[in-house]
């Protein structure tokens, strides 16, 4: 259903600040914390002694303390002690490679000997004092995959969001797709429209017309185990589009990483990375706003979707042109899920 041997993100370094976090994540019940160094860590949500989830109790000097009967428990899924009790006979639970690393804290839920920092995709934005990011997380009750396809088919902007980013150009702009090493890339490029409101408003928010007819562009690219960054902006019409200098553009990237914790139920992590005006912190808690928005559209129209769907689970599901992105994206899942169960794979 989903891969194993991947980094997923799991959640933000301020959701475990002074806390542990539960979270399940591809079908793992784990607790985030830090530990006495202030590196994170991750276990089995699951106190040894009676079974309560350690996500319920608190931190001491580094340490988990269980919430029903107060054992600690250390980063290295051991029992670290009890008041009044001999603890250390207790079997150790099972701990999962994490990593912090641009803004996010990453799991690992496979093998543990497999996980190699190296395999994190780099994010250049998110190390850059060029760039500005600012984004949220939404957990959604829908199979991982129908994001991904809603992601890497946009013409439902037109629809879903039509007072924001929606207009009737994107559905009558063919995408291409085209296979990128490990990555499925679907391009949609505009000529001459009007940039729709949330556009128009970026525009002005970096000091230009945003009433004028510009050139826009979506750039969706998939990468294995379930992210998606698309490349999209504006830029005034005649001064080269994509490629137009920043005085006469925006442009950003939409950041949405798609983390399963069930078959029908994900966490979705969604932001937007800038490098136009990136110190101006009321312009990005708009973008958060309206993005915030946007999303909050898709989640209605996916929970509806895939309720539709568990209902009707014998009625085959139809595929055009748009859902090329889509459709591929799948396809190189499946084959790293292949990959996967083969004892070669490890």
């Amino acid at each position: 259903m989903f891969l194993k041997n991947t980094w997923y993100v799991a959640c933000t370094p301020d959701e475990i600040d002074g806390k542990p976090l539960g979270r399940q994540v591809c079908g793992e019940k784990i607790v985030f914390f830090r530990g006495p160094d202030g590196k994170v860590a991750a276990t089995e949500d699951f106190c040894p002694h009676r079974g309560a989830p350690l996500s319920l109790g608190f931190m001491r000097e580094g340490r988990l303390v269980c919430g029903y009967h107060g054992l600690e428990m250390g980063t290295d899924g051991k029992c670290a002690g009890m008041p009044g009790q001999r603890v250390g006979g207790f079997p150790g639970l099972r701990t999962f490679p994490v990593i912090e690393r641009y803004g996010f804290i990453w799991v690992w839920t496979g093998e543990a000997e497999l996980a190699d920092p190296a395999k994190l995709h780099p994010l250049e934005w998110a190390e850059s004092s060029d760039w500005a990011y600012g984004g949220g997380l939404y957990h959604i009750n829908c199979d991982y995959r129908l994001m991904i396809d809603n992601l890497m088919d946009l013409t439902h902007e037109t629809y879903v969001h039509a007072s924001s980013i929606g207009q009737t150009e994107i559905e009558e702009s063919a995408p291409s797709t085209k296979i990128e090493g490990e990555s499925v890339v679907t391009s949609r490029f505009m000529e001459n429209v009007m940039p729709p409101p949330f556009w128009a408003s970026a525009l002005r928010g970096n000091n230009l017309d945003g009433d004028v007819p510009c050139d826009r562009w979506q750039i969706c690219r998939f990468t294995p185990p379930s992210h998606v960054l698309i490349e999209v902006g504006v830029a005034h019409a005649g001064k080269g589009g994509y490629h137009a200098d920043p005085a006469h553009k925006v442009s950003s990237i939409v950041v949405d990483f798609i983390t399963p914790e069930t078959e029908t139920s994900i966490w979705y992590f969604w932001g937007m990375a800038r490098n136009f005006r990136p110190q101006d912190e009321a312009l990005t808690a708009m973008i958060r706003e309206g993005q915030g928005k946007i999303f909050g559209e898709d989640l209605e129209m996916l929970e509806a979707q895939q309720r539709n769907l568990l209902a009707n689970p014998t009625r085959r599901i139809l595929k055009l042109n748009i859902d090329a992105g889509g459709v591929k994206s799948r396809e190189m899942i499946d084959r790293l899920l292949e990959q996967e169960k083969r004892p070669e794979a490890a």
